[in-house]
């Protein structure tokens, strides 16, 4: 029969199927996959504390005792001790949801008799939930706050002072009409932190606990076809369960899915690209199909190929795969393989060098019950190869790894997801010079691949901070055993289709460094996992203390070093400090896996306040930060000279002349392109990180600076530090430092030379450091090859006197999703700008929309990020705007401020 189809267009196939079966009663025609967004319509209830929760619980967990909050390696440890299991627990009843992705059936989980918590109010119909605040969802309940201050906070620095932990409730109605029945109806939840738990219409139905991943949980067994039904989602946050800001709650996107019964499986294609070339490249796919019918089906699978623009939108078809056909068994799986060559291939490639092209393959299921399920499949045609000695080639071409390493929190919007929010923190790291992403330390969204694709980074994609060795008394360590096999190949499956992916990442920092054989033996089963899911990429774990002869180093494809690279704690500065202490290993790891990759996974640790000078300024290159020492204890403020590090990190300068030294070396990720909320070394009292080379709020620091000059060196620049506004300095030793892409530079003081400075051999700096401060204007003027190749200014201003506005974007969807990040700063009475200004604000907002959050930067602000008052932070200030979704028209944000002329600017928001 399927071989006489062959014979017509699959729109005719469709046709004859659908007639043959139209008056067979039994057989319910369903045509298509839908998936439905379900972020709007949630109400939410948090319990004020965990010992008013109701004791629905996972598992068991141990009691912490007193201490900290994971803040660092140097942390006072917090304790946990085991407790006696006294209520009934309900992992077993959400292990099977991890069953799809556990290699072996007899390791696969019986779900147990009966419905635990069918009897709990909360997941009744018929609970009145109206004085349940209504939210929307990517949602964070903690981003709002309020910020615990003081040493002896449930929520200390580490996890960023705001209330992440807890246990929480969503529920929302799904309207299932009666045409929906033969379908399979699925629950896709993209990121829910933590230990979420799924009833429906009563029904325990399934959950997943790792906050990081993405999961499914079928709802058709438990719904009422042609009524309305009743969603029930209980989240479960643990205190002392993160190093960072988790956030909490529904954080990412969550969808509702319908597919015909027999469809392709969840991130059931995997598409990968051979022989790659300019003339022509081998696609090979392979697609799951599952069965959740009663009978055996006939499937004939068939997919088409085409490109994609730049916005995503199908052109031109580039080739078909031959169809196939197989008997589909109920209740179960089949894989089908296919390949297809293509001519004249546009391949996805790294920006700036090449192009990101991108491809769509769109494969269709038909069934003889009239049954055709539709799956995309975006992916990329590219060649990927790693060399020991030159690193990573792209499509023939060497790729440096420009990297940063990066955080999961969007700064004021919290964990919540926002694609927007995403993409400008990568426009900016491109602007910079970065190429390179790496997720640290855990699954990022989905969307953010989406974007690393289509911008064309290459991306680092990490899944665990922690194996069976905590960090923290209840991190993942305590779900590992169960949890990490289906977490690891859920995961991989979820992200093997995005050509910016092209390293595993499963490892960070972890414990079993430290355990011999025994952690190598665990190190080995996840790489073989990763191997078994996708052999075509590098598996990696970052070591921050295993050297070259421990078993551990072995295991992996490359070698991944944090800090070890250009050394912990080696040079002078660092030399009475306690802790790890290693030379430069670079050669060693080298000279033992010659064949091997080897990428500075973790370099730099460096810290500041944006726009903060604090002097003296060291002598060296790179010195660890201590009161008085680039740091202020009264402030909580870090010097914005550059050169102060975390006790265990290196100054830029020193990492890219490690990295220049040995050449072998594929590049490395800054530690961190963006600061994130939590983990604020050296002052625990802070809200969020000074180790960006951007703030909080997006603004630049001096750093930025530094890596744009050594990254981009055919863009002429020239960046002056500090700023010149220093009254009651007048006559003291003030240097001014100089980042620039000319290989020299002289620099006037008020018209003066202080005379013309060349970069040595590994210098990524010029200093003068015997500047006298006197008000006026600092000016540089940098040379390359001996001409002229850029100017920079910086003068000394007036008082604060008005303020100026600029958006990133006047036009933005009227989606309730589109954002514009709206600049603030201040000027003095000629309209320069004052650098050392912190005038307190008011925001308002006219129009169809809000203002979602302000923030200045400042780590150590414990304002609200939801507040419309705050104070601008060393002359700079943001305001985050949406508008309401479908509500077009002009919104209008007003920001005024005491003794300041106001400013007002115009967004536009459309469909």
């Amino acid at each position: 029969m399927f071989s006489y189809f062959r014979r017509f267009s699959p729109a005719l196939r469709r046709a004859i199927l659908v007639i043959a079966w139209v008056h067979v009663a039994q057989i319910h025609a369903v045509e298509g996959r839908v998936r439905i967004s379900l972020n709007e319509e949630w109400r939410f209830m948090k319990y004020e504390s965990a010992d008013v929760a109701d004791r629905l619980i996972y598992d068991v967990r141990p009691e912490v005792t007193d201490g900290e909050d994971g803040k660092a390696a140097d942390a006072k440890p917090t304790e946990a001790v085991e407790v006696e299991v006294k209520e009934p627990v309900l992992k077993g009843w959400i292990l099977p949801t991890a069953n799809d992705f556990i290699k072996d059936p007899e390791k696969r989980h019986q779900r147990p008799e009966g419905t635990p918590g069918s009897d709990f109010p909360y997941v009744q119909h018929d609970f009145d939930d109206s004085a349940w605040e209504q939210v929307r969802l990517p949602h964070d309940w903690a981003i709002q706050g309020p910020f615990m201050e003081g040493p002896d906070t449930p929520v200390g620095g580490g996890m960023g002072r705001l209330p992440s932990p807890g246990v929480a409730w969503y529920r929302r109605s799904l309207d299932i009409p009666v045409s929906d029945e033969g379908r399979s109806i699925f629950l896709d939840v993209d990121g829910a932190m933590s230990y979420a738990m799924v009833w429906c219409n009563g029904h325990l139905v399934g959950g997943w606990p790792y906050g990081y991943a993405s999961w499914r949980v079928d709802l058709t067994p438990y719904l009422n076809f042609g009524e309305s039904n009743q969603l029930a989602i209980r989240v479960d946050n643990p205190p002392y369960s993160s190093r960072w800001y988790p956030g909490g709650g529904l954080y990412r996107n969550v969808w509702l899915t319908k597919t015909p019964q027999v469809h392709v499986g969840q991130w059931g294609t995997q598409m990968n690209t051979y022989d790659v070339s300019k003339s022509s490249a081998t696609l090979s796919l392979k697609v799951t199909i599952d069965n959740d019918g009663e009978d055996a089906a006939k499937a004939l699978v068939s997919t088409e190929v085409f490109r994609l623009d730049a916005s995503g939108n199908r052109r031109k078809k580039v080739g078909s795969f031959r169809e196939q056909t197989g008997i589909v068994e109920q209740g179960s799986s089949r894989v089908f393989s296919n390949f297809l060559t293509i001519t004249n291939p546009k391949l996805w490639g790294p920006y700036p060098t090449q192009t990101p092209n991108l491809h769509v393959a769109v494969t269709t299921v038909e069934t003889a019950g009239g049954q055709t399920d539709r799956y995309e499949t975006t992916f990329g045609i590219r060649d990927l190869r790693i060399d020991g000695d030159e690193g990573v080639f792209v499509n023939g071409e060497r790729i440096y790894l420009q990297g940063a390493n990066q955080h999961h929190d969007l700064g004021a919007l919290g964990a919540a997801f926002n694609k927007r929010a995403a993409e400008r923190q990568l426009e900016i790291l491109r602007e910079m010079g970065c190429n390179a992403i790496r997720i640290a330390h855990n699954p990022p969204a989905m969307e953010l691949l989406e974007l690393t694709d289509r911008m064309g980074f290459l991306v680092v994609d990490e899944i665990f901070d922690c194996w069976e060795r905590k960090k923290t008394p209840l991190d993942f360590h305590l779900i590992f055993s169960e949890w990490s096999e289906p977490d690891l190949r859920s995961f991989i499956r979820r992200d093997r289709n995005n050509p910016s992916v092209i390293m595993w990442s499963i490892g960070n920092e972890v414990g079993e460094q430290y355990t011999d054989e025994a952690g190598a033996a665990v190190a080995q089963r996840l790489h073989d996992i990763v191997k078994e899911e996708d052999p075509t990429r590098p598996t990696a774990a970052s070591f921050n203390y295993a050297k070259p002869h421990m078993p551990i180093t072995a295991v992996m494809d490359s070698i991944s070093l944090n800090y070890q690279g250009e050394g912990i704690r080696n040079a002078p500065a660092y030399a009475h400090l306690k802790g790890i202490n290693t030379p430069p290993l670079y050669p060693d790891f080298h000279e033992k896996y010659r064949r091997k990759m080897i990428v500075s996974s973790e370099n730099a640790a460096a810290v500041s306040s944006r726009g903060e000078y604090l002097f003296p300024v060291a002598e060296g290159i790179s010195a660890p930060v201590a009161d008085g020492s680039g740091g202020d204890p009264i402030t909580a403020q870090v010097s914005s000279y550059e050169l102060y590090t975390a006790p265990f990190g290196s100054s830029a300068d020193k990492v890219l002349a490690s990295l220049e030294r040995h050449p072998y070396v594929a590049g490395g990720f800054v530690w961190s392109g963006w600061d994130y909320l939590g983990e604020p070394t050296p002052y625990y009292s802070a809200r969020s990180s000074y180790f960006g080379v951007i703030d909080l709020a997006g603004f630049k620091k001096d750093r930025f600076f530094l890596y744009q000059s050594h990254w981009r060196p055919d863009y002429p620049m020239a960046h002056i530090l500090p700023h010149w506004n220093w009254e009651g300095r007048e006559g003291e030793v003030t240097p001014v430092h100089v980042f620039t892409s000319g290989d020299e530079a002289e620099l006037f003081v008020n018209g003066e030379s202080l005379g013309r400075k060349a970069k040595g051999e590994f210098e990524y700096r010029l200093r003068w450091n015997d500047v006298v401060y006197e008000p006026g204007e600092l000016e540089v003027v940098a040379y390359k090859d001996g001409k002229k190749w850029a100017e920079g200014q910086v003068a000394t201003t007036g008082s604060p006197s008005s303020l100026e506005l600029e958006a990133d974007r006047t036009k933005i969807l009227a989606d309730g999703e589109d954002l514009s990040f709206v600049t603030v700063r201040i000027l003095d009475g000629e309209g320069r700008f004052v650098r050392n200004a912190n005038t307190p604000l008011e925001f308002e907002l006219e129009g169809p929309g809000e203002i979602v959050a302000t923030d200045n930067g400042d780590p150590t602000s414990l304002v609200s990020f939801k507040s419309l008052e705050r104070s601008a932070f060393n002359g700079l200030c943001l305001a985050i705007v949406r508008a309401d979704p479908n509500a077009k028209g002009t919104l209008k944000l007003r920001v005024s401020g005491a003794g300041l002329e106001p400013a007002t600017i115009a967004i536009r928001a459309a469909n």
